[in-house]
């Protein structure tokens, strides 16, 4: 049913919980703003950063421009890589690899970060290629970060795909190109977010995860 999975990055392959929680503490503290709680930063995970910047803490576009660059003035150095691989996510590449899929990362973080942490944990063998957004956080809603990967990898037939993310960004942005999508559960998303944005499919663990895949 599928030839091509679209993987999300954060929450997804990897759990990136540290590096960007600890980012967003730094911009926050340079703007002398409360640091909101470990569970409100973490639902920050997903999302764009402007967005994030504009939607929780009401900053103006100019003030956006100088959060994110606060972001990534941290990110870039130390977050990047305050990462980690979930267990059994390359056994769970490999798999899909041998059984002839075509993967893709499909992320709305900078492709030159997401290229970095792919390369770094190793995961590069398995993908096709990156495609993230770019630094002047252009191409950073999850439709666009698609419609991209779909053009790159020069597919047609959108029922081929699966978009795979743990937030409803991901499932929004797969139904606003066409694409089927599925939610995974042991990244930051839940159940019921992903059904409201309208989940083709969910899965609670690799190993159901696997079996979707490979319909």
């Amino acid at each position: 049913m599928f030839d091509y999975l679209f993987f999300d990055l954060d929450g997804t392959l990897t759990d990136p919980a540290l590096g960007i929680t600890n980012s967003y503490k730094y911009a926050l503290n340079y703007f002398g703003i409360e640091i909101p709680s470990y569970e409100k930063l973490c639902s920050f995970i997903g999302p764009p950063l402007v967005e994030t910047f504009k939607n929780q803490f009401g900053f103006s576009d100019e003030k956006v421009i100088e959060g994110v660059k606060k972001y990534r003035e941290y990110f870039a150095q130390k977050g990047l890589l305050e990462n980690a691989v979930y267990p059994g996510i390359p056994e769970l590449l490999q798999g899909l690899k041998e059984a002839g899929k075509k993967l893709v990362v499909a992320t709305s973080k900078p492709e030159e970060y997401s290229v970095r942490i792919i390369e770094h944990f190793g995961l590069s063998k398995y993908f096709e290629n990156v495609c993230g957004s770019n630094m002047d956080e252009t191409r950073s809603k999850k439709d666009e970060v698609i419609a991209y990967a779909l053009e790159r990898n020069h597919i047609s037939d959108k029922s081929k795909i699966l978009m795979i993310g743990d937030r409803k960004h991901d499932i929004l942005g797969a139904k606003k190109v066409g694409l089927k999508s599925c939610g995974v559960l042991f990244g930051y998303g839940s159940r019921e977010e992903h059904e409201e944005a309208g989940a083709d499919f969910n899965a609670e663990n690799l190993e159901e995860l696997k079996s979707i895949c490979l319909q």
